[in-house]
């Protein structure tokens, strides 16, 4: 009998990762200690804008677990997902989906904006983070935290510092303030040693609170 052997997912990592590591483990002793614990998994992009940013706006205020099943609803009401069919679908299927009448709003304002094209999206790739951040910030329904999630895990911006992410904190207060509560300042002060690699230790700064790598 023949054995089949299962297929073997291959890891691309950002063209920085590597870089990225050995620059973090010679800067930072939590580094040198946290990185190796993961082995080869490392960020990853689902790479398309739309469903990333549409993703992080059903996941807003609610649980990791509700979002997920609030998302496998709403995915599969149009043949093909994309902004467009978004803007076909009936506001009641939308909330039957688990969609809050607020969040129905943001993502028809989010598929408006693709489907019109405000800014291709090919543009933001000649954009720096803040630029991307405040155009992104000009749709309803996205703050600073969701642009800053969107370019760390759509762009792979290798520099992004979330000062707003809960994670990121508590993450910075267990490894190096020995879970003492730690300020936005205690936090960007720790990061000094990060640069240019803010998104690279944040990325595994969320792993030693999980080890189930976060996709958006």
């Amino acid at each position: 009998m023949t054995q089949t052997k299962a297929a073997t997912v291959v890891l691309v990592p950002p063209p920085y990762w590597e870089e990225a590591r050995k620059h973090l483990m010679k800067k930072d002793r939590v580094m040198k200690r946290l990185i190796p614990q993961f082995g080869d998994v490392c960020l990853q992009t689902r790479g398309d804008a739309f469903v990333t940013l549409a993703r992080s706006i059903v996941g807003q205020q609610i649980s990791v677990k509700a979002a997920q099943t609030v998302w496998d609803r709403f995915v599969v009401l149009p043949k093909k997902f994309s902004a467009a069919n978004v803007l076909k679908l009936k506001v009641d299927d939308m909330r039957s989906a688990g969609l809050s009448a607020r969040k129905v709003e943001y993502l028809v304002d989010l598929a408006l904006h693709f489907v019109n094209r405000v800014s291709p999206v090919t543009a933001w790739e000649s954009m720096d983070d803040e630029a991307i951040i405040t155009e992104l910030t000009g749709i309803r329904g996205i703050g600073r935290w969701t642009a800053e999630m969107f370019l760390i895990f759509h762009m792979l911006r290798p520099n992004v510092l979330p000062l707003d992410d809960v994670g990121l904190l508590n993450g910075i207060s267990r490894s190096y303030f020995s879970g003492d509560v730690v300020s936005r300042s205690d936090a960007r002060e720790v990061a000094a040693a990060w640069a240019p690699y803010c998104s690279v230790a944040t990325w595994y700064i969320w792993r030693s609170l999980d080890p189930l790598p976060v996709a958006y």
